[in-house]
């Protein structure tokens, strides 16, 4: 019987793959990804065989690798950030009845939230919601209502896809609901290209987050009525200095 890992990999750096991570990546035959996924990573194993596509073709990737598991290979199918978190752990999973031949295991990873959060600071100290902008998969009345409810609640916001060639204004249109409930003063924050060559980011207001161009490759934080920027950070206290 073969096996099929669905290895989170982090930001792709060598640097943030856990150590259940490389020890998959190790174990595996060959490895199969989206096209700039398996670029992250192949450097690190430049002997393994690889099999990439490009967007779109996700469940054409998820099938041909549960084939090759069912058929007796050790997979590696490689997702940014966490496995679970918009990766390839649900449609694998959903597949997975079809392949009884295949083993699977999940391999979890260090996601933007987590990697993008620890450069701004502690954006994420207190409860937090995880949004994607992305409307490619889930219609955009769907994401307005998730962002209402989320400010409503008060809950600091991690937004992940919050832009794309296609998609340009609808960070901007994010930031204009979150602006009915939340001030303009509301402390945000965006990271590009987290763990890679190329990294920046940048502690701005919720006023002035609508016109920043940002990309694909961001991941934006959006404060709480109590997160606050102490110095270079990003903090969203959870109360325990208030006895202090």
């Amino acid at each position: 019987m073969g096996k099929l890992f669905i290895v989170g990999i982090g930001p792709g750096d060598g640097a943030f793959l856990t150590a259940q991570a490389r020890l998959a990546l190790e174990r595996a035959d060959i490895l199969c990804g989206y096209t700039v996924y398996v670029d992250l990573i192949r450097p690190l194993y430049p002997d393994k065989p690889a099999y990439a596509t490009p967007m779109l073709k996700e469940m054409d990737r998820c099938r041909w690798a549960l084939e090759q598991a069912a058929g007796g290979r050790t997979v590696a199918m490689l997702c940014s950030g966490d496995a679970g978190v918009y990766g390839m752990a649900g449609p694998v999973l959903e597949l997975s009845g079809k392949f009884p031949g295949a083993e699977i295991e999940v391999v979890p990873g260090v996601t933007a939230a987590l990697s993008g959060g620890a450069v701004l600071g502690a954006p994420l100290m207190h409860d937090f919601c995880v949004i994607s902008l992305s409307d490619l998969l889930t219609p955009w009345e769907t994401i307005e209502k998730r962002l209402r409810c989320a400010v409503e609640g008060d809950f600091a916001l991690c937004l992940y896809n919050p832009c794309s060639r296609r998609r340009s204004g609808h960070l901007k249109r994010a930031c204009g609901i979150l602006l009915e409930s939340r001030g303009p003063e509301t402390v945000c924050g965006w990271v590009r290209n987290i763990g890679r060559e190329g990294q920046e980011h940048r502690i701005l207001t919720l006023g002035e987050l609508g016109l920043e161009q940002l990309d694909m490759f961001s991941t934006v934080f959006v404060g709480s009525s109590s997160t606050r920027q102490i110095g270079p950070w990003m903090v969203t206290p959870r109360g325990y200095g208030s006895g202090a």
